[in-house]
């Protein structure tokens, strides 16, 4: 080769490398921007309520991911807790968490008389922009700040943890298969009762699946056994220290989103002066 043709190699070679690593650049600023978008769809407020406190967080295995949960203001003194994981990773994940999230925040006025309705209309919607091979498991709750009550409809997700103040345990299982494969589909709709002393959890697989350097899951009965100890902590309290467990007991790089709300039933009084803190209270690491 002559040296000009040695030259114009080389010359072209550096193009190419400064086109990769402008692209890759691009890219990391696009997710870092994702990443801020997709923050602000998690709870930015939350409503108080007399007789619950609560507290919730969901910490990305990547820059963004497919775990969602909301508190939403249904009205009357009634919270909407909700709860859901999106099949797959990355950005397609949070292209439909997002997407999700807007169907049930837009539909979410009927939850109070007619769930089942807006469990059916969530359902059709997601149905009708989710591509082929992709869902959500979902777990809509709604609580009843003047009778304690809770009603719930569980598409296809991880039981809620009910535990009573007599340390007996109550799962909340599926009353329907997941949202966005079936356009024909319908769901029950079950109901509890919270009193002074009980705790409610909803979480993802990110917590239950955390494994150790043995292979072995963190697993529902080990967060149970979590969940116990902290009975008399903070909401909050209680959260941060057993996301920092689920995360001591994995050695690995984290693989999955880990979500994770926690309420606690506290009578009409220390419920409104709990939340008041929330913000002030410390939260899990990043």
């Amino acid at each position: 080769m002559s040296f000009d043709e040695v030259t114009h190699a080389v010359e072209e070679h550096r193009r190419t490398v400064a086109l990769k690593q402008e692209a890759e650049h691009r890219a990391a600023q696009e997710l870092e921007i994702a990443k801020l978008v997709q923050a602000r769809l998690f709870p930015q407020t939350q409503p108080p309520l007399k007789t619950l406190e609560y507290s919730g967080v969901c910490i990305q295995a990547r820059k963004v991911g497919g775990d969602y949960y909301d508190f939403l203001d249904l009205g009357q003194e009634r919270l909407g807790f909700v709860i859901g994981d999106i099949s797959g990773k990355g950005i397609a994940a949070a292209l439909l968490m997002a997407n999700l999230q807007a169907n049930v925040r837009s539909q979410c006025a009927i939850a109070l008389d007619q769930l089942q309705r807006l469990m059916c209309s969530v359902n059709q919607l997601f149905c009708d922009n989710t591509p082929d091979g992709s869902f959500a498991t979902f777990f809509f709750a709604e609580y009843d700040d003047t009778t304690g009550r809770l009603r719930y409809a569980n598409c296809g997700h991880l039981p809620a943890l009910l535990l009573r103040s007599d340390h007996s345990v109550e799962r909340l299982e599926a009353t329907a298969t997941v949202l966005g494969i079936f356009k024909d589909w319908d769901c029950e709709i079950g109901e509890c009762q919270l009193r002074t002393g009980d705790t409610f959890a909803l979480y993802t697989d990110g917590i239950t699946e955390t494994y150790d350097s043995a292979d072995e899951q963190f697993g529902e009965e080990r967060l149970i056994e979590a969940l116990q100890r902290h009975c008399g902590s903070s909401s909050q309290s209680a959260l941060v220290a057993i996301v920092d467990e689920v995360r001591r007991f994995s050695p690995h790089e984290q693989h999955d989103d880990i979500t994770l709300i926690i309420a606690k039933h506290c009578g009409n009084d220390q419920a409104s002066r709990a939340q008041l803190s929330f913000f002030e209270s410390p939260r899990p690491a990043e």
